[in-house]
């Protein structure tokens, strides 16, 4: 049969409407879309499938083939137009044909969708496990499903065109058609069968008229079945929610570790160097000098970046408790174990376990802590099953433990396990070059933090923060940062804002002090000067500033001095 050449004028709904429809017809080959809006459904669709469109009608009449010219403007002058120039071999149709059409094929599409729903309906009911079983209201059985004769033995073809109220008088089925309300968690034997079932069953309604019923039933075996499955899922859901709560991941990079000065870049290449490997890193500094900082940012560089980053403080746990924290415990270990616990080195299986302020941990537990080192296996407390993992270890301390190791208090063996990657972060007072970055950082990070506009400090705050010491070192000049920004609303800082949080710059009661000539205390003030900012360039021009000096006068002094005593 020879194939049916269309072309379709408008590209509206309608027109789009029968592009679909004919679109999916085997024997018909639409050749073009015409409609003056490019943006059209119709000619959006067509020109997506690469068929022909133009905005211009009088061009579809033009195309060599055209059997029908479909309309679906609806406009009587196109309609007239039309007739007038088409070729005699070419059909129209127009818009109230068109409209038949689209009804009758939109009726078939229905009904193919109805098959459709049908069949997907069928397949759904034929693969659940449960037993299902129909009936029309007068208690006739019309359908029931494969589970229905596996778990009854009764097969299909007893079973429909039976009536309910004989086969299974007593059932839910039965109850539901003679109350008209649910039935669920009924226990009974369904009839012609000694299958023991638990059923729900539901009436089922067509514009407000009981047309029959539905029941879903198991096998009492089967639900007893889920139910040991469900405690067992739930027990293993619970210990998975635990872990879930307490994995975690890498927070930092080594693009968070800010500061240029030749300190702190040797470390972040020696920690770079490290993080490509699987070695344990011992990272020694003082307290607040970016210790956990490097700890995160060493795995997030690291193969076991996507794996778990797990810390443990080792001085905020108590001793009792830290042995079930690093391993676990087994249900019943100790009064109040009521379900296993995951420990930390098994939830950091695969990734990174980062244990701070290790020189804080008892021996017994160093001890215990050395065989995981070594082995990597452990028991949990009260637990009989060793456990393998595959952990690496970034261990810090703020702590000197090589003279904890001479007091006895700290393992010999285990320190030497640790230290197999030595990394000392300098602290705050030996880089202060560093300072410029980290309180541009600061400003940016806080004015975001709290709405403020802060732009930046005074030449004097400036120099009150270069020559303090900050103990706390980076920590302490956060801190600091905050509490002023907290607390004042001005947009450039000066000296007065800082010199109260600064503590060795407070108010001090005068005390005598050796009177000494001015030219040796001037000496001996720039000694002190570039021994705090060191003798690079940039150390001698923040000592200058600090003296209050220029930087030609600086050197001078310094040669000066050099030839003091070069001659004593």
């Amino acid at each position: 049969m020879p194939r049916l050449t269309v072309a379709i004028i408008g590209g509206n709904e309608d027109g789009y409407s029968i592009y679909r429809m004919l679109k999916a017809v085997g024997d018909v080959e639409i050749l073009g879309v015409a409609d003056p809006d490019p943006s059209s459904p119709g000619v959006k669709a067509a020109a997506a499938d690469g068929v022909f469109t133009t905005a211009d009608y009088t061009e579809m009449v033009r195309l060599p083939g055209v059997d029908v010219l479909i309309e679906a403007t609806g406009d009587p002058e196109i309609q007239m137009h039309l007739h007038r120039i088409k070729p005699r071999r070419t059909s129209i149709m127009e818009a109230r044909a068109l409209d038949l059409m689209l009804a009758v094929l939109r009726e078939k599409e229905k009904l193919l969708e109805a098959r459709r729903v049908q069949g997907e309906l069928a397949a759904i009911l034929d693969s659940v496990q449960e037993a299902i079983e129909v009936a029309d209201s007068r208690g006739v059985i019309k359908y029931v499903n494969p589970a229905f004769t596996r778990i009854t033995g009764i097969s299909e073809n007893e079973r429909i065109g039976q009536n309910i109220f004989e086969a299974s008088p007593d059932g839910a089925l039965a109850t539901v058609l003679r109350t008209g309300r649910s039935v669920v968690g009924h226990r009974t034997k369904v009839g012609g069968s000694n299958a023991e079932v638990i059923s729900n069953a539901a009436p089922i309604f067509v514009d407000g008229k009981m047309e029959g019923a539905v029941v879903v039933f198991q096998h009492f075996t089967d639900v007893m079945n889920l139910m040991e499955q469900l405690r067992q899922s739930t027990s293993i859901i619970e210990n998975l929610s635990d872990k879930f709560g307490q994995v975690t991941t890498s927070k930092y990079t080594f693009a968070d570790i800010l500061g240029n000065s030749a300190e702190l870049r040797r470390c972040i290449q020696v920690a770079e160097r490290a993080a490509r490997t699987n070695s344990t890193v011992l990272l020694l500094g003082e307290s607040g000098t970016g210790k956990e900082l490097f700890a995160h940012a060493i795995h997030h560089a690291s193969p076991r970046r996507d794996k778990p980053f797990i810390k443990v403080n080792c001085a905020a746990i108590p001793d009792s408790l830290l042995e079930s924290e690093f391993f676990g415990y087994a249900k019943g270990a100790f009064t109040g174990a009521v379900k296993s616990k995951i420990g930390k080195f098994e939830l950091a299986h695969g990734g990174t376990i980062f244990l701070d302020e290790i020189g804080d941990m008892n021996l017994n537990l160093q001890g215990k802590l050395l065989r995981v080192l070594q082995e990597m296996e452990f028991e949990r407390v009260g637990g009989t099953q060793t456990i393998k993992v595959d952990v690496r270890v970034i261990a810090a301390t703020n702590r000197n433990l090589r003279e904890l190791i001479r007091q006895g208090k700290f393992r010999e063996d285990l320190y030497y396990r640790l230290n197999v990657v030595e990394i000392t972060i300098p602290p705050l007072r030996v880089r202060k070059e560093d300072l410029p970055i980290l309180i541009n950082n600061l400003i940016i990070k806080l004015n975001r933090k709290l709405g403020k506009k802060v732009k930046g400090l005074s030449k004097d705050a400036e120099e009150i923060l270069y020559c303090y010491d900050w103990p706390g070192n980076v920590r302490e000049l956060e801190n600091v940062f905050e509490r002023v920004m907290v607390t004042v609303d001005e947009e450039i800082f000066t000296k007065k804002h800082f010199i109260q949080h600064v503590s060795q710059f407070k108010a001090s009661p005068e005390r005598d002090i050796e009177l000494i000539p001015i030219d040796q205390m001037e000496q001996l003030l720039i000694r002190k000067a570039i021994a705090k900012f060191g003798t690079s360039v940039e150390g001698k021009r923040r000592a200058a500033q600090a003296l209050n000096i220029s930087l030609a006068t600086l050197y001078n002094k310094l040669k000066k001095s050099r030839t003091e005593d070069f001659t004593n």
